[in-house]
């Protein structure tokens, strides 16, 4: 399935067009990014998806700046990110998939650190309390938990006070309770009026944020559009046991698909409710008792999965996999 972009927003704060990155060159080469279109409005939360290697990341550093395209076209507050960095980097605040901070340096240290090479900071204890790290203020970064290294890295993003927040893989190495207060300080975030571009791996984490997101594979764009749009014409499902010899045939179910292993029955429908109604309606005639009925509308996830399946199976791409590297704060000063 391929959904067409909504509207342009009416203030675009991240605009990229016809984006392309290659790596190496000749047949030893990689073209990571093929083409990629997207535009984010401002207040928007906008989130990429895609399975590992679908270009997410190099998408990502090229919007940062931390990187020239090949090809195409990035404009982050109406300006180039990488050519005119010295405009871009005072107003964005970008949170990488690993911070490297030095590790002898204690919390309180690393956040005057980097208040010392940021603008328009807000107080270090401030940016700490935001995550959730006051109590750890005095500890040294090397003794911090794998979730706390990742609340820090996303305490020195706010730190500038960002108009454009980037946040890859936020939520990685979070426990639940965690996880769940870092969502609640992006949506304050988001309601206070900061774009955010969020790269994930929780499906969950995409459908109870974004306002729009792109799903990503082999350097495309495959579907972009609201949550809602990207799950609409995905089937639903009802899955049932039936009763051992209920001697009744499951009555018609136009557009539905049906798979029976042993008494479990899967159906697969456009039109859940009717379906639903006609099931139900058939085992109150029959007295059959359908066991563990569960009913549920298409989630983003199974979305995901069919749409990943569906572009796995087009022409594959003429390139190896991209050689991965860790990603760190080396530049990023401003």
């Amino acid at each position: 399935m391929e959904t067409s972009q909504p509207p342009a927003p009416s203030e675009p704060v991240i605009e990229v067009t016809g984006l392309h990155r290659h790596y190496g060159s000749g047949t030893d080469g990689y073209h990571a990014v093929r083409g990629v279109d997207l535009t984010v409005g401002k207040g928007e939360l906008f989130a990429l998806l895609g399975t590992n290697g679908a270009g997410k990341t190099s998408t990502m550093e090229l919007i940062e700046g931390l990187a020239a395209p090949t090809g195409g076209e990035v404009r982050v507050l109406g300006h180039d990110p990488h050519r005119e960095r010295a405009a871009v980097r005072p107003r964005i605040g970008i949170m990488l998939q690993e911070g490297g901070f030095p590790g002898d340096l204690t919390v309180a240290e690393t956040g005057r650190s980097w208040a010392g090479m940021t603008s328009r900071t807000r107080p270090v204890d401030e940016a700490l309390e935001l995550v959730g790290l006051t109590a750890r203020r005095n500890v040294r970064v090397k003794q911090l938990s794998g979730g706390e290294r990742r609340r820090l890295d996303l305490a020195m993003a706010l730190l500038g006070r960002p108009e454009v927040l980037f946040l890859d893989e936020p939520s990685t190495g979070l426990d639940p309770e965690a996880r769940a207060a870092v969502w609640r300080l992006v949506r304050e975030l988001r309601a206070q009026g900061t774009t955010v571009l969020l790269t994930t791996h929780y499906l969950e984490e995409a459908e109870a944020l974004a306002d729009r997101l792109a799903i990503m594979h082999g350097g495309r764009v495959v579907t972009t559009g609201t949550v809602a749009e990207v799950i609409a014409g995905r089937p639903s499902r009802i899955t049932f046991e039936l009763p051992e010899f209920s001697g009744a045939s499951l009555p018609p179910l136009p557009g539905a698909e049906v798979l029976a292993v042993g008494r479990r029955i899967t159906v697969h429908t456009p039109r859940l409710q009717a379906t639903l109604t006609e099931l139900l309606g058939w085992a109150d005639h029959h007295g059959i008792a359908l066991g563990d009925l569960d009913a549920r509308s298409a989630s983003l996830e199974e979305a995901f999965l069919a749409i990943a399946s569906e572009a796995a199976h087009r022409p594959p791409a003429d390139a190896p996999a991209a050689p991965t590297a860790r990603r760190r704060l080396i530049g990023l000063a401003r």
